[in-house]
Parts: structure tokens; sequence; C-alpha cells
């Protein structure tokens, strides 16, 4: 990936209902959604379904509220259903989002990548069998913002508990954050909920590993 990528650490297996969640968010906040196998997603969410606004030219048009529950969309057709209208929507942020572990896919990349992290289980409290990865395809600022909001509203429909690598000297900011389980003790990876990551996305020293 050229970008940002985070991890949502699972206890187990998602559940059928838990992953026709997810697929249905993915859906939802995609412009353009692609499913390679179950739970294996390559899409591309504008930022401003995610709240925030994309701002690449000085003339970019003024952001279209794009309410996730369709309730305040004027419009017929999609609109109406989905909660946007994808007419007025320009602007891609493409990611690959997608479930590993046992049984799902891509298992050789979920053991590579949780090979002897003892620390991390240590905060996390249990060893994960699973996780999801949310990977951005570019490296803006924009990207990192939008790939810690992905990722926390993913992590609200199937939970988990987000594992984010560190940058120099980010330990001793994101520690005090609402939402933080733990930091590691060399000091370079933070796991927390949701709400941490939304946290630090509004912090003004908020950037995340490429």
């Amino acid at each position: 990936m050229s970008g940002p990528t985070l991890v949502i650490e699972l206890a187990e297996a998602l559940s059928p209902a838990a992953l026709r969640e997810f697929r249905t968010l993915m859906v939802r906040l995609s412009s353009h959604f692609a499913e390679k196998r179950p739970g294996s997603f390559d899409v591309n969410v504008p930022a401003e379904r995610l709240g925030v606004e994309d701002r690449r030219e000085s003339d970019r048009r003024n952001p279209f509220p794009l309410p996730l529950s369709g309730n305040a969309v004027a419009d017929e057709g999609l609109a109406s259903l989905v909660g946007f209208d994808p007419r007025r929507e320009d602007w891609r942020r493409p990611f690959q989002v997608y479930l590993m572990g046992p049984g799902v896919g891509d298992e050789s990349i979920f053991e590579a990548e949780h090979a002897e992290e003892p620390e991390v289980e240590a905060v996390l409290g249990f060893r994960p069998t699973h996780a999801v990865n949310v990977s951005a395809c570019c490296n803006r600022e924009i990207d990192h913002v939008a790939t810690a909001l992905l990722t926390a509203a993913v992590m609200d429909v199937i939970g988990g508990v987000a594992k984010a690598e560190l940058l120099d000297g980010q330990a001793a900011v994101v520690a005090g954050l609402p939402g933080v389980l733990g930091i590691t003790d060399d000091g370079w990876t933070a796991l927390g909920t949701a709400e941490s990551l939304r946290a630090w996305a509004g912090h003004p020293a908020f950037r995340l590993v490429k």
C-alpha cells in the first residue's frame, strides 16, 4: 500500500451476521465497491462520507452533507435509499479493507503480521484469531484521517481492538487520549477503541505510520 494501514484485532471469527453488517457498511460508505471474497473489499470512500472535508483545490465546492440515514437527503431513487447523492461527488479515496485469518483468507499474511507479539497480546488480553486490515492507497493528510475514521466505523459494526504503529515521540500524546487501552513497552504500538481513533484523528499531532 502507498498509504497508512490500521489493523483491527479480533478475539474470534466474525459471525455470519457480523460479516453481513460489515459488507452493508462498506457498500453504504463507498462510491466504488468491489468484493474479492467475503470480507475483502476494494473500495473508494469519499472523505465526506466519514464526516470530514477533502480540500484539494482552492475552488473545491462546498461539501455536500451526507447523512448515512438518508433522512436529510431531499432526492429520490438511490439517494433516498443510501443517504447520499452520487451525482454530486467527484473525489475518491481508494482503500483495501479485508478480513484475514484461518478459514477466511490471507492466512499467511495474518500469521506473518501476528508472529511473536507478546507485548501486543499482553495489552489486548487475548491472542488474536482474526483481523481486519484497513489500508489506504494514497498518502495525503486526508488519507490518514480517513483511514482512522473508516477503521472506527468498521469497529462500530464488528467490534475488535485497533492496533496502530506510532511514530517517534507519539506515544506520550496518544497515551492520554480517551479509549486508549495501552501502549507496548517499546512505545511503538498503541491499542485502543474506536473512540481512541476518532480522538487521535482530531489531535494536532495526528499522523499514522505509512
